[in-house]
């Protein structure tokens, strides 16, 4: 078995205005897939410091900034594995290259990258989520993400939206494109 550790500590995710109103959501990451989840899986993608947040959110604009919503979220979860630690890269015999394969590349071509079929068996061993090397343009080792399979309101695997002033818009209806 693998060494599981517990997360407990703040997180961010950068949205677009328009999905700021579900910031729990892992919708958009189960219709489209992500690099650590196959189409049909919810995942949250949540990164260690704001700065990665925004960089990871912007990979598709990196020379014209659009705008984002930066939430914070405050995570106690377990049941987590750190697989930017080389001694967990090798007992699950991956290397950092498999984390950081073209995964959107090969979903085009109709094959299934190698992070998903290790989220698949992690997955299948009670993983609730991975830490890892963020791979978006201007990041270094340095930059983490905090990806979940399994979040809740409850322990063990639980995550809160910081929204003391009731910031965030509650519903779609008030995104005005």
């Amino acid at each position: 078995m693998i060494p599981r550790s517990h997360f407990s500590g703040m997180v961010y995710r950068a949205h677009h205005p328009m999905w700021a109103y579900s910031p729990l959501s892992g919708a958009g990451a189960k219709q489209y897939g992500g690099r650590f989840n196959r189409p049909g899986l919810e995942a949250l993608y949540t990164s260690l410091d704001f700065t990665t947040a925004w960089l990871e959110a912007q990979q598709g604009f990196p020379f014209k900034p659009q705008p984002m919503t930066l939430v914070a979220y405050q995570v106690e979860c377990a049941d987590i594995l750190e697989l930017h630690n080389p001694l967990i890269q090798k007992l699950l015999d991956i290397n950092i290259s498999t984390l950081a394969c073209a995964w959107e590349d090969l979903a085009s071509q109709k094959l299934a990258p190698p992070t998903w079929l290790l989220a698949d068996r992690l997955l299948a061993e009670g993983v609730a989520g991975i830490v890892v090397p963020s791979f978006a343009p201007g990041c270094t080792e340095a930059n983490r993400n905090l990806v979940l399979w399994q979040w809740s309101s409850e322990p063990p695997h639980q995550i809160t939206v910081i929204d003391d002033l009731s910031r965030l818009p509650c519903n779609r209806e008030s995104w005005q494109p």
